[in-house]
């Protein structure tokens, strides 16, 4: 595991597109279907510890924001031949477990993870209702070991912001966890 930052994302870009596979249903899901709704897209895994410390907060704030117009999907893009448990079978089972209220995906060739610049496990974009980048950052000051408690309050303060349609304060602190596990040969430009 090589602890890893966000790349900050320019604020304002675009939400790029992306249409993929959801294994707990078999459904495929794009952005398009969220049209018109802020929109958050978290990278994420099932093994990183930093990605299971939060999972508990993060379902819940998930079911607590939607209720409020706002659309969640979470998208795994890590390479499977280095953590078997990140593959597709088993993020049905871990969505299912954990009664996830939002579509989990399988980015299977790691191109959306690479339009979204994704650097590592979590990563949050929050989108306004026009889809372009308002926060990018972490979830909260939380990491494994250095008992904060869970609270999310970066990304709901983002949030609450959004939906008030108030602008979300520039200033942004990068999320830390695992690297995405690229596929040998096809780490983007910006990974190390």
């Amino acid at each position: 595991m090589a602890l890893t930052p966000s790349t900050m994302l320019e604020l304002g870009t675009p939400a790029p597109d992306f249409e993929l596979p959801e294994p707990a249903t078999g459904a495929t899901v794009s952005r398009r279907q969220f049209a018109g709704k802020p929109l958050l897209v978290v990278f994420t895994c099932n093994h990183c510890p930093y990605v299971k410390h939060i999972a508990d907060a993060f379902t819940d704030f998930a079911r607590e924001y939607q209720q409020h117009g706002l659309a969640v999907v979470a998208i795994s893009a890590n390479d499977p031949a280095h953590r078997a448990e990140d593959g597709p079978e088993f993020m049905a089972q871990e969505a299912k477990a954990r009664g996830n209220p939002y579509p989990y995906l399988y980015d299977a060739t790691q191109a959306v993870a690479k339009a979204y610049r994704a650097a590592c496990t979590p990563d949050f974009f929050l989108f306004d209702a026009d889809h372009r980048l308002v926060y990018r950052g972490q979830f909260d000051d939380s990491r494994p070991g250095n008992k904060l408690p869970v609270t999310g309050s970066d990304l709901r303060d983002a949030v609450k912001a959004v939906l008030a349609g108030l602008p979300v304060p520039d200033e942004q602190r990068p999320s830390l966890g695992c690297n995405i596990k690229w596929k040998p040969g096809n780490e983007p430009e910006y990974y190390g």
